[in-house]
């Protein structure tokens, strides 16, 4: 195995953990932890550092999701970083909502999109439990424009890699993500 380039070494092993093999959960983990760990500290740039749960944290819960989780069809190592960035922004929002609800509805993490590296401008500050749902809005509409929302904004990638892992062309990209951040100044604007 050893000798095996590591994107074949984790795509082989990302299909046989999804074929059922659970030992290969073992495998993988260390060998995609510092791509999670990245994706993960994307997230993190609009949280406070005192934030109770940190980028470590949100890499072992998705990960234990992921590998937990009934449905592991996936079909390519961008397929499992897709999927990974999907269950980190469904923790830390589920993180969000539990502590918006212990302060009875207040204090909730406000995000400047403005100062993003990759910013919707004209967004007024909001916060992650608004945004959230204004997502869940536009998945139900455009779910190609929700994800590149997703994987530039929230996970910080740029124009080229939001293209490779959704398999469209960075044009594409430019379009949906223009007419993604039209939609969400206007949701965002009535929160």
């Amino acid at each position: 195995m050893g000798t095996m380039p590591v994107e074949t070494r984790v795509t082989r092993m990302i299909s046989e953990l999804a074929s059922g093999d659970r030992s290969a959960a073992d495998q993988l983990l260390p060998e995609i932890y510092e791509e999670l760990r990245t994706l993960a500290a994307g997230f993190f740039r609009y949280q406070k550092p005192s934030h109770t749960l940190q980028p470590t944290a949100l890499v072992h819960e998705a990960f234990i999701k992921l590998v937990g989780a009934a449905d592991q069809s996936w079909t390519s190592r961008k397929h499992f970083f897709d999927v990974a960035a999907m269950a980190m922004r469904q923790l830390l929002t589920d993180h969000a909502r539990k502590a918006a609800s212990k302060k009875h509805g207040g204090e909730v993490r406000r995000v400047t999109l403005s100062e993003a590296a990759t910013p919707i401008e004209d967004l007024p500050d909001v916060n992650l439990i608004a945004l959230d749902d204004a997502l869940n809005k536009l998945h139900t509409l455009d779910p190609r424009q929700a994800r590149i929302v997703e994987l530039r904004y929230l996970a910080g990638l740029s124009v080229d890699e939001t293209a490779e892992v959704l398999d469209i062309s960075p044009r594409t990209v430019k379009l949906d993500w223009q007419m993604a951040r039209s939609f969400l100044r206007r949701e965002l604007a009535e929160t």
